[in-house]
């Protein structure tokens, strides 16, 4: 993007094109399956361990297929989600930077603890990350939740990196 392009904001937002992305990540983590039958609770905590947990997976695949840009502009979605969402909830100008550091930080670490145990396959390491980083309701399961997300994992990698970026992604109605 050009000084010119930027200054006078001719220039289309290079986050559009991981838009419908995005979109397809918060309806998959919205996807009933998760709090129906593995039991995540159905409140604020639960909904954003989804949305981490299945922007974790995609974002691992997005870096298989060496979509490293792509993978950063879709954090940056939920960057601008996690603030606008901060917002609505009443949290002020004052603070919102240091709760949005703490959520970054928490997807970092939950991106460190889903790469290993997705790319690998490894079940149990799988299931104890999601132990330590989503909110069950009373009778939770996280093998429910680790066999899903190994599910969407194993999905994602039978599509070619610039469907994924479109978001064609078919997990849910059918898979999930």
């Amino acid at each position: 993007m050009s000084f010119l392009s930027w200054l006078f904001g001719t220039a289309t937002d290079p986050r559009e094109q991981v838009r419908p992305l995005w979109h397809k990540v918060v309806a998959i983590a919205r996807d009933p399956a998760w709090y129906a039958e593995c039991r995540v609770a159905d409140e604020v905590d639960g909904r954003f361990d989804m949305i981490t947990a299945v922007l974790s997976a995609v974002a691992v695949r997005l870096e298989a297929t060496g979509k490293h840009a792509e993978s950063a502009l879709l954090c940056e979605f939920f960057v601008e989600d996690m603030d606008g969402q901060l917002r609505e909830f009443g949290i002020n100008d004052v603070v919102v930077g240091k709760h949005m550091g703490r959520l970054m930080s928490v997807l970092g670490g939950r991106l460190g603890a889903y790469r290993p145990a997705l790319a690998g396959a490894d079940a149990d390491k799988l299931k104890a990350a999601i132990e330590r980083n989503v909110s069950f309701a009373e009778g939770g399961s996280a093998a429910c939740v680790a066999s899903k997300l190994q599910a969407l994992h194993d999905l994602l990698a039978t599509i070619e990196g610039d469907a994924l970026v479109a978001g064609d992604i078919a997990f849910g109605e059918t898979t999930a």
